[in-house]
């Protein structure tokens, strides 16, 4: 067969061939979309689509007073926090201090009668930033009072030309302190040495030790003597018992009676218990009252120890200066005659370390 000739798209054939459907489909689709959904929605009436939300719920004022209600929080930071009190300016208070004086007189006799209230009629929330808690006293922390004196009276022994009598009592504090020290130094524990004395010993030596301390022939032997016996022993064939019946129930039996035992003897020992169980509470009471004089011990004790040496604040404890007495070879009776002493600073720098203000180190030596 041979192909078929080609015609010219000029004709009207071909202009009916190429005409486009698309409208048609697109008519036809929507018109069955509507028949399945109800009917189009051009063609339904206002009252099918809208309706008129008669709910009573919130109305639409109420919703818009809400919606005004809310704060950002970039608004609430600028906004006025009544519970944070402002600081008062120094120059507005001397100002207004003579005007107001009365003011806040009636101001502290109203809150004190509040707070009297308030405590018989119970326990409330009360505002510690406000106005009524201004007439209040505010708790201030007081200061420790330091109990030792800023200029120590030395005793009469100290002086120039003193009593025979003071003289020979305060001769004797300042030799009982050393003493004291002395003694502490020598029955305190003794410090570890660096160097271990002795002669060194050379490696050869060493060796040589080492050897005399293996030659032990008495002790070999029995080790050896030893060691043949526990192989023997072990290369023995072990007999394996055989348990029957009967002695599986004498077991039992004896177990049951440990156990019967035991528990007696527990209620008899619970019972002694209960029988001393005065002696118990009076043993407690009587450990508590050591317990409370050992307290008022210690605390009598840190008392004491504060009149004479202040608290610890540093690494380093505070070192008491000796006491200063003449001897007897330097008493001379008058001022002008007296030796020279250079004192002063450091009995005022040792005042202000006994008090604590200033804290103690370690001594300098000048190099």
């Amino acid at each position: 067969m041979g192909k078929k000739a080609k015609t010219s798209r000029k004709g009207k054939k071909e202009w009916r061939a190429n005409i486009s459907t698309e409208d048609l489909e697109d008519y036809y689709e929507k018109s069955t979309k509507d028949a399945l959904s109800g009917g189009s929605l051009a063609e339904a009436s206002d009252d099918s689509l809208f309706f008129v939300d008669k709910s009573r719920d919130l109305s639409v004022k109420r919703k818009i007073e809400k919606s005004r209600e809310k704060v950002l929080r970039v608004d609430s930071m600028l906004q006025r926090n009544p519970f944070v009190k402002p600081v008062p300016s120094s120059i507005q208070n001397k100002k207004t201090s003579k005007k107001n004086c009365k003011a806040v007189q009636t101001a502290k006799d109203a809150a004190l009668n509040s707070s009297k209230d308030e405590d018989t009629t119970g326990s409330s929330m009360v505002d510690l930033w406000g106005e009524k808690g201004e007439g209040r006293s505010k708790s201030k922390k007081k200061a420790k009072t330091c109990t030792i004196p800023a200029v120590e009276i030395e005793p009469s022994g100290c002086s120039f030309n003193p009593h025979p009598d003071s003289h020979q009592d305060a001769l004797a504090l300042a030799v009982a302190d050393e003493m004291q020290k002395i003694y502490k130094n020598e029955l305190g524990p003794e410090p570890i040495p660096l160097i271990v004395p002795g002669e060194a010993i050379d490696e050869e030596e060493k060796y040589f030790l080492e050897a005399d301390e293996g030659t032990d022939d008495d002790g070999d032997d029995q080790n050896e003597t030893n060691d043949n016996e526990d192989a023997d022993v072990e290369k023995r064939p072990v007999k394996k018992e055989r348990i029957t019946r009967v002695k599986l129930n004498r077991r039992a039996r004896q177990k049951e009676r440990l156990k019967a035992e035991a528990e007696v003897k527990k209620m008899g020992a619970l019972s002694k218990e209960i029988d001393s169980l005065p002696n118990i509470i009076q043993e407690i009471a009587k450990e508590d009252e050591e317990k409370h004089n050992r307290r008022l011990r210690r605390v009598v004790a840190k008392h004491d120890r504060l009149k004479t040496r202040p608290p610890r604040f540093g690494k380093y404890k505070f070192d008491p200066a000796p006491l200063q007495v003449l001897l007897s070879e330097e008493k001379t009776g008058s001022l002008r005659q007296l030796k020279g002493c250079c004192t002063l600073v450091k009995d005022r720098f040792k005042s202000l370390e006994k008090r604590g203000l200033v804290i103690p180190t370690r001594k300098s030596s000048r190099k």
